[in-house]
């Protein structure tokens, strides 16, 4: 499978999923997209794309300048998080190593607000958030949503595409499957083309 550079990739990332804009864990996952073609797009891939992605998000600033050991960080929840997402859409058992993984993002991050006092503003909460805890705190929120995800209204509309290559997940509507209008429309030929070519029988 291929890896398109940066600036050809850009061009070919489909609109969000449906979900994706209410489940920052869909568009996590739906970072990494296969394509016609054996092309494939990872919105991780660098440090740099991985900055972007989460200051787009606003989980880092945009001078964060996150490191390849992070980016790998992020990229390895990623794949812990879609392992989970398939195992339920599949109705299997999640692997324990993917659940360890998750579970160990979600304990990162302090989520108690610390006591602090000064002579400015005498007693005061503040939770920590250092700057070298920046991607901590991105991994708590990605593992976070996705948990909620799993466990919320909206695990039961949790689906894959069901347009080959499309490795994507959505909330389905209906009995939509499709990730995208391209997807949707690649379906169809593809079903229109199986009937005209079915041998016919008797």
């Amino acid at each position: 499978m291929r890896t398109m550079s940066e600036t050809r990739a850009a061009e070919f990332v489909p609109t969000p999923a449906p979900g994706a804009e209410d489940h920052l864990a869909l568009d996590f996952v739906n970072s990494a997209m296969a394509l016609p073609g054996g092309q494939f797009v990872d919105l991780l891939g660098t440090p740099a794309a991985a900055n972007r992605w989460l200051t787009e998000r606003g989980l880092a600033p945009a001078d964060a300048g996150v490191r390849e050991t992070c980016a790998a960080q992020l990229r390895s929840l990623r794949e812990d998080i879609r392992a989970l997402f398939a195992a339920h859409v599949g109705g299997l058992p999640a692997p324990p190593t993917a659940l360890s993984a998750v579970n160990d993002a979600l304990s990162r991050a302090p989520t108690a607000a610390l006591l602090h006092w000064d002579a400015k503003n005498g007693p005061h909460r503040v939770t920590p958030h250092p700057t070298d805890e920046i991607l901590d705190h991105a991994l708590a929120a990605l593992a976070a949503n996705a948990a909620d995800l799993l466990t919320g209204p909206d695990a039961g509309r949790l689906t894959d595409c069901g347009s080959a290559p499309c490795n994507r997940y959505l909330l389905r509507h209906g009995r939509r499957h499709w990730c995208s209008t391209r997807c949707g429309d690649r379906a169809r030929a593809a079903r229109a083309y199986a009937r005209r070519t079915r041998p016919e029988s008797g």
